[in-house]
């Protein structure tokens, strides 16, 4: 069972739908119980990352996820969810993350379109890790104004280009990120989502 951890700001019934058309069952839950006894869970996102912390820690479920982290199932952040897994972000302030993984969250700063909203190519950058596993790099769908900087460039999955390399799926250990909508981006963002689902 997929667990897609609901905090009241995210784009749950579409992560769901993918889930379960790749033929997994996927329930949307804000238990504790719930989640912790999940195969796999999913932290979905659209909305302000400082709003998000603040109804995470008011629900505990900032406590959960890392427990879920730290138990060594395979976790998943997807848009403002990956951002979350990260120690900061200065989205109207500074605010602080679930520290899963080391890195700030930042705003495109630039002459050009903001925000990033578009099909772009993603580069695999650790092509070993299990995400890639049957892949070749394609195009995926993104929408967003601010972009994490991980310290660590082994957490650096994948890339993409706007303007700068930005950011596109992170991982370590059992935690994973993706800046894009895997259920939004066709084939290629499906295929990504069936590896985690597998792992």
């Amino acid at each position: 069972m997929i667990a897609i951890i609901d905090y009241g700001m995210g784009n749950l019934h579409s992560v769901s739908k993918a889930v379960e058309r790749l033929g997994y069952e996927a329930v949307i839950t804000a238990d504790p119980a719930v989640i912790a006894a999940a195969d796999r869970a999913i932290l979905p996102g659209v909305g302000a990352f400082g709003d998000a912390m603040q109804n995470l820690r008011e629900t505990k479920l900032d406590e959960v996820a890392k427990a879920y982290a730290a138990s060594g199932k395979p976790m998943l952040g997807i848009c403002l969810g990956m951002q979350l897994l990260f120690s900061e972000s200065e989205e109207y302030g500074t605010n602080e993350g679930l520290n899963l993984l080391p890195g700030k969250v930042v705003r495109f700063a630039g002459d050009y379109k903001i925000p990033h909203m578009g099909w772009n190519k993603l580069s695999f950058l650790q092509g070993q890790s299990p995400l890639f596993s049957g892949l070749t790099e394609g195009h995926v769908y993104f929408v967003h104004s601010f972009h994490v900087k991980p310290e660590l460039s082994s957490d650096l999955l994948a890339t993409t280009d706007y303007y700068q390399q930005v950011t596109a799926i992170v991982g370590r250990g059992n935690v994973y990120g993706m800046q894009f909508h895997p259920e939004k981006s066709g084939e290629l963002g499906m295929q990504l989502l069936g590896n985690f689902l597998k792992m």
